[in-house]
């Protein structure tokens, strides 16, 4: 999952342009950052305090190691500064909550700091398991400085000696901390040789299916596509629902849209396949709703993790609104920053008719 092996000294010309530097540099300072925070707002603000540190010191850059070596240094302890005393951001299945039925009344837990998924033109991805949503989730599990340990070895493939180095520690104490670091992960079912293969021509059709079932609102062939023991988790609802037929339960009995109601727009999140569901408003246009983020195993889904935070629209650079008449398939207009994005209005606003409790 090595995202480019650490690089030798190559002095300070780098420096010399502080903007090519952040240019050159932005994407996978991003990713690092993302997968230390688990949040892709909170990313953004560290990348630019990285380099904010960086510039105020960019005079006593000696060139001991090479400019991108030593951004890492700065962007890891940014990040666990950063980190102090927060607790990890997880999503509804790792609440230890049991899974629920479709007809349980649905919870929101807005005080709760979750997981964001990534828009893949925001990061570089390199191999796409260090940056996937599971990875990351199971990296959320993991303490600060472990979690630190774990990306710069295993993802930067980063020496234990540098890694100290990074991390103001002794080598002992990083190859214990990765150890220990390894042996959560095994835990979540994570392991170095978990592997994203390429998406298949019949997982592209799976996708195209997918998008006009949801339109269609068919929840018979929706169901069709998910694994028998599929999974769907929709923060900020602490609920999580485990089965095929269940998950078809939930968005037949309870999801407020209907036939023709929710486009899909195609984008890309954590090296995964993803949409952006919007539903439609009184006037025929179409507001955002969620972002589905989909993990999938052969030809079948077997996670869908649809975040309710419309404010991801705008991260994904996905439009603030379809226009009225628009179909699957249609040309996607450009999101336009200026246009202010209105959410769907959620009489219940995750796919329920039950009351909800704000936890």
């Amino acid at each position: 999952m090595t995202t480019g092996q650490h690089d030798q000294a190559t002095g300070t010309t780098e420096l010399d342009d502080f903007d090519a530097l952040t240019a050159r540099y932005q994407r996978e300072l991003m990713a690092h950052c993302y997968r230390m925070s688990g949040s892709v707002h909170e990313a953004e603000d560290l990348v630019q305090e990285t380099f904010l540190r960086a510039w105020k010191a960019s005079a006593k850059f000696q060139g001991r190691s090479s400019v991108r070596t030593w951004l890492y240094r700065i962007a890891t302890n940014v990040c666990l500064t950063n980190l102090e005393g927060r607790p990890k951001r997880p999503l509804p299945a790792a609440l230890g909550t049991p899974d629920q039925l479709a007809g349980d009344a649905l919870e929101e837990n807005h005080e709760i700091a979750w997981l964001e998924p990534v828009p893949d033109a925001a990061v570089v991805v390199g191999e796409r398991d260090s940056i996937r949503l599971a990875f990351v989730a199971a990296l959320q599990h993991l303490p600060a400085r472990q979690r630190a340990v774990l990306v710069l070895r295993d993802v930067l493939r980063w020496s234990a000696k540098e890694t100290a180095e990074a991390l103001d520690t002794t080598v002992a104490a990083v190859n214990s901390a990765l150890q220990r670091a390894h042996a959560q992960m095994a835990e979540q079912g994570l392991t170095e040789d978990t592997v994203t293969p390429d998406l298949t021509r019949e997982q592209g059709l799976l996708l195209d299916r997918y998008v006009d079932a949801f339109w269609r609102k068919d929840v018979q062939e929706i169901v069709a596509m998910l694994k028998a023991d599929a999974i769907w988790e929709m923060p900020p609802f602490t609920g999580w629902y485990v089965g095929a037929a269940n998950i078809g339960d939930l968005i037949g009995g309870q999801c407020p849209g209907g036939v023709e109601d929710m486009p899909m727009v195609r984008t890309t999140a954590n090296g995964q396949p993803a949409f952006g569901l919007y539903m439609k408003l009184e006037d025929g246009s179409f507001a955002p709703f969620h972002l589905q983020v989909l993990e999938l195993d052969g030809d079948r889904v077997r996670h869908v993790r649809a975040f309710f935070d419309t404010a991801l629209f705008t991260a994904f650079a996905l439009p603030a609104v379809l226009p009225a008449g628009y179909r699957p398939g249609d040309p996607v207009p450009d999101a336009d920053p200026a246009v202010a994005m209105t959410p769907a209005p959620h009489d219940v606003p995750a796919c329920g008719t039950a009351p909800l409790t704000d936890a």
